[in-house]
């Protein structure tokens, strides 16, 4: 790796306003080399990281730490954290997180090259094009997001609170276990849920991190439900016997998304020719099927079919200039028949889950 003062380059910043996204694009070179370094980097760690973390790792994922959180709380751990860690890849302590890297790599100048990763600085532009730089030597916080390191960067972070709670018999004193994926994290409590959320805000400030008090919350999951990874878990009815049970499901949240996402595909501007159209729709029909497919989601995804058949029959309604709502024309078993649009609740139930998030 030669010249490495010249990988890490200004760091262009975009925005999204309408799905308000704000993050951060490497340089071609700079993610040829960061994806270099991760590929030699991941390994060592992985054999440090704890049991309980989930995200981003090479043989875990999100679905994974679903199954985990609802099989504990089957088993009465239904005190829990909801816990949301405020701006966590922006407010990782750089001095901190040298530290926790270089415990595990010693070569100096690997060392030197994650250093200069964390000081690039991140080029900006207002509404008029003028472009503002910030970041750079004098930043001591934070991870660029985007970038390929970035999530194992703020793994290795993370990792230092999962390993206090285990090397503390934080789990024993607390009856409880953590089920973290990158900064978001629920802890599943047996009757001491207040107990662990004191003990766990305060080794997050020790570790220069907040957690967010307006988004942290207690829940009994016997009474009420909380989200975690798009899924909403704790109590559902058995419309078959009126009978309650634990489960885990597709969040409303999960589903309004997924609903966007139809409706700005199928809007008027789109001309796309029909089979484009319906292979996009199926694609992350599919995706987010196959994602959702743990625990209970029968209602859901019935909800869902019948979203898109409308929005699908008006969309080809005005394609088509028929007058009227074109129900006639594409009712239900054209639209998820001869126009062979994915339905959700036809799937198979032992359709495998997606790893990712």
């Amino acid at each position: 790796m030669d010249e490495k003062d010249e990988l890490s380059q200004p760091i262009p910043k975009v925005g999204w306003p309408r799905v308000q996204f704000d993050g951060c694009v490497p340089t071609i070179r700079d993610r040829v080399v960061q994806t270099a370094a991760k590929l030699v980097l991941e390994p060592i760690f992985e054999a440090d990281f704890e049991d309980s973390a989930y995200g981003y790792r090479p043989v875990r994922g999100a679905v994974d730490a679903v199954k985990e959180v609802h099989r504990l709380i089957g088993r009465g751990y239904t005190d829990v954290v909801d816990a949301d860690l405020s701006k966590y890849f922006d407010t990782i302590p750089h001095g901190e997180l040298m530290k926790s890297v270089a415990r595990r790599i010693a070569d100096g100048a690997v060392l030197r090259l994650i250093k200069l990763w964390l000081k690039a600085p991140i080029e900006e532009r207002d509404g008029d094009g003028k472009r503002r730089m910030s970041g750079g030597k004098s930043n001591a916080r934070g991870t660029p997001q985007g970038g390929v390191a970035s999530p194992l960067l703020a793994n290795i972070y993370m990792n230092r609170f999962l390993k206090h709670w285990r090397l503390t018999a934080r789990g024993k004193a607390f009856r409880a276990h953590v089920v973290a994926y990158a900064d978001d994290f629920v802890i599943l409590s047996r009757g001491y849920a207040a107990e662990a959320l004191a003990w766990t805000k305060a080794v997050m400030e020790r570790l220069g991190l907040m957690l967010n008090d307006a988004k942290t919350s207690l829940k009994n999951a016997r009474r009420e439900r909380f989200d975690f990874l798009g899924y909403s878990f704790g109590p559902y009815c058995y419309k078959g016997n009126g009978q309650w049970y634990l489960s885990a499901g597709v969040s409303k949240k999960s589903v309004q998304r997924l609903k966007a996402k139809v409706a700005n595909l199928l809007t008027p501007g789109n001309h796309d020719p029909w089979l484009d159209v319906r292979d996009a729709l199926n694609g992350f029909l599919f995706g987010w099927a196959r994602y959702f497919s743990h625990g209970t989601h029968r209602a859901a995804f019935r909800g869902v079919d019948y979203y898109v058949y409308e929005r699908v029959r008006d969309f080809l309604a005005r394609r088509h200039k028929i007058k009227g709502r074109g129900t006639n024309r594409f009712s239900y078993n054209v639209v998820y028949g001869e126009r062979e649009v994915l339905r959700l609740e036809r799937l198979p139930w032992s359709l495998a889950p997606c790893a990712s998030r």
